[in-house]
């Protein structure tokens, strides 16, 4: 999805989107939680209380999320001229830490039981377990499209690192019923083996979300598909013969724009600035992540 075909959004109805999909999160993440903790334990599935505590750990990052978008959100300050939008990717960091820890913990419980099992026999898991997961696995991708969907319209970072979160919690579910399932058909070995594929599935994610969170904390540049559609706004626009440079760079979930545009040498100052206001405020009206667009009036020396 492109900046021009994302549905706008004022900072306030996207703060308040973020909000609503954030409360919605943690009351189900909640519920999840304490529904596999009590099936893992009553069933005898390690897997089970693997994937509760994942579960768990989705009602703190929920909270960081609600934190990241509050003070993102903030006006600019003294301290702050330019606002605080990467608070929100800062949010995003520390999502992906938890993501990565949480996935480590589940993983190396897996490894220990797995070199158990030659020693000691592994418990067979209940149905209730089985039940648990199914119903997790469908919750949690339904909670993962609702919550993408809310992040794509406001251009949330730190909303579409709780989506993942959630995705990554319903590959946790799978890997927990097929682990269940293995141990139920007489291979209890399965069950541990599921908490170690769940670990490598968490890690995934919280790189992902790590790698997004940094490219907007490092100022890098919008991608070449959005520098095209600015490209042929800004050559559209009447009186700009050609454009000199064109940099943009991504502050959080906003981004800057400075353009150097081509005008006839012979125009007024007062033309000249109508045509620089006039690019101004297209790009930040056609492209509603930006924040602020410089522009720069060159003359074209090269006319008679």
């Amino acid at each position: 999805m492109t900046d021009t075909e994302k549905t706008r959004l004022t900072d306030a109805e996207a703060a308040s989107t973020a909000m609503r999909v954030s409360v919605l999160s943690i009351v189900i993440n909640a519920a999840l939680s304490a529904l596999k903790l009590a099936a893992g334990l009553i069933a005898g599935s390690g897997a089970m209380i693997s994937d509760a505590v994942h579960s768990a750990s989705d009602v703190f990052s929920t909270f960081v999320v609600i934190a990241g978008v509050k003070l993102s959100g903030k006006q600019p300050d003294k301290e702050h001229p330019y606002g605080h939008e990467r608070m929100e990717c800062v949010a995003a960091v520390l999502l992906a830490v938890v993501l990565a820890v949480t996935g480590i913990g589940i993983g190396m419980s897996g490894v220990r039981k797995i070199q158990s099992s030659g020693t000691e026999e592994l418990a067979v898991p209940g149905a209730l377990a089985l039940a648990a997961a199914v119903i997790s696995v469908i919750v949690k991708e339904l909670m993962f499209r609702y919550t993408r969907r809310a992040a794509q319209k406001t251009d949330s970072g730190a909303l579409m690192a709780d989506a993942w979160h959630h995705r990554s919690d319903a590959l946790s579910s799978v890997g927990s019923f097929v682990g269940i399932l293995g141990a139920r058909l007489g291979m209890p070995v399965l069950d541990p083996l599921a908490g170690v594929v769940i670990c490598v599935f968490i890690e995934k994610a919280a790189v992902e979300i790590f790698r997004d969170a940094m490219d907007k904390m490092v100022d890098r540049s919008c991608p070449d598909e959005i520098h095209e559609q600015m490209e042929k706004v800004i050559l559209d626009t009447e009186g700009v013969l050609g454009i000199d440079e064109l940099k943009t760079r991504l502050f959080g979930s906003k981004v800057y724009v400075e353009v150097e545009i081509l005008m006839a040498k012979d125009k007024t100052l007062v033309e000249a600035h109508d045509t620089a206001e006039k690019v101004h405020d297209l790009i930040e009206e056609r492209f509603p992540s930006v924040k602020h667009c410089m522009v720069h009036v060159n003359p074209d020396m090269g006319e008679n």
